[in-house]
């Protein structure tokens, strides 16, 4: 598929669908974007502390059930040695312990489940990364270690369900069997599909059936077929990729029949339709090296879908963008370690309130709550949204 061709076309079809609304249940944000943006202020509180001594790892995936209730997962062998003295043999101290690898807790912050990690039956990946809720309420577990190329599934209780694909067999990018390196899965329940942001050796999405392991479809960059052919690192004054570069890390479905690509170090959005036609893409901070500007993406819960937010954990910021437009409308964030800034923020979701939790990957290792405000205005880089004081 040709980039100019594919480009034009792909806009009309963006404009044509600005007028046709999502299919998602009504929830309670506002419907225009006209009065104005989204405002949160981040939650100091939330979540509440650990229990038994307990801390994170690099967290590296976040996702909200049908509950409210908000998962997480991280790698509990992240830490500092220093800061795992108890874990010790013999221990150095009282404090402290790698949590479990998965956490779930309520919209007020208490820790509900706990569990993850090796067991009988399957594959737990040597780097674990992203996480998703199915329709039945499963839980989907990618890894991005070195031989990691296999997704496995859960129920909530830690119950294992299915492991797809298998450790060492990735095969490429053209591979219909395991994967290389799952960066994210995300999930289209009206379809029953789940997309696979495939990922940090592969350069493709790759969508499932979610009920069967079905391989159903893959594609590149721009629509293309996906070449594996290492294409050197990032430079800003050079044409667009036509390939993703590693990793792909993210491929988020919107209900009105769009895919919103994360291709990272290229540091764009590339919009597709479901099945894998090219629409067109959006470059945010053009400049940016290293890990790139695109990591996560998630949207506002109002119908349609109105905002597309996108965690930047280069940049160490939110942006907030107009989704069908794609114009950024504003930002938020800053590098830091005390609550509303960032280090590494990773991952992003939403829950039915509209409220946004993100989770710091690196030595960040914290997820954050920002509590939606409702619309209002705002500059356009808001810096650490502190909570108003009460008047």
């Amino acid at each position: 598929m040709k980039w100019m061709h594919g480009f034009l076309a792909g806009a009309m079809v963006l404009v044509l669908a600005a007028g046709c609304g999502g299919n998602g249940n009504s929830q309670s944000e506002p419907e225009s974007s006209a009065d104005g943006v989204p405002i949160f202020e981040v939650d100091p509180m939330w979540p509440k502390p650990l229990p038994n001594h307990w801390v994170l790892g690099s967290a590296i995936g976040v996702a909200v059930d049908a509950e409210d209730h908000v998962w997480i997962v991280h790698r509990g062998n992240g830490n500092a040695r220093t800061e795992l003295g108890a874990a010790q043999d013999p221990p150095s101290g009282e404090c402290c312990l790698p949590a479990p690898n998965i956490l779930e807790f309520d919209s007020e912050g208490n820790l509900l489940r706990s569990w993850g990690g090796p067991g009988e039956g399957y594959d737990w990946p040597s780097s674990n990364h992203g996480i998703a809720v199915d329709p039945m309420g499963n839980l989907w577990i990618g890894g991005n270690g070195e031989d990691d190329a296999h997704i496995l599934i859960f129920a909530q209780d830690g119950t294992f369900l299915k492991q797809y694909g298998h450790p060492g067999g990735n095969k490429g990018s053209l591979d219909k069997e395991n994967f290389g390196r799952v960066a994210k899965i995300s999930i289209d329940a009206a379809a029953n599909e789940a997309y696979i942001a495939d990922g940090y050796l592969n350069k493709r999405v790759a969508v499932l059936d979610v009920t069967t392991g079905e391989f159903k479809r893959y594609w590149g960059a721009y629509g293309n077929e996906p070449d594996d052919t290492d294409i050197g690192l990032y430079n800003p004054d050079e044409p667009p990729a036509q390939q993703f570069r590693n990793p792909v890390h993210a491929a988020e479905p919107s209900n009105d029949g769009f895919v919103y690509v994360c291709d990272r170090p290229n540091n764009r959005i590339q919009v597709f339709k479901k099945d894998g036609t090219y629409v067109t893409e959006k470059i945010i901070a053009r400049k940016t090296l290293g890990g790139g500007s695109t990591w996560d993406i998630a949207f506002s819960r109002d119908t349609e879908q109105k905002f597309l937010y996108l965690a930047d954990g280069q940049n160490m910021k939110i942006y907030v963008l107009e989704r069908k437009t794609m114009e950024i409308l504003t930002t938020f964030g800053d590098g830091g370690r005390q609550p509303g800034q960032f280090y590494g923020v990773h991952s992003i979701a939403t829950d039915s309130k509209g409220n946004i939790y993100t989770t710091e990957t690196y030595e960040g290792k914290r997820v954050q709550k920002f509590v939606y405000k409702g619309l209002g205005t705002a500059e356009e880089n808001q810096g650490v949204v502190w909570p108003t004081a009460p008047q």
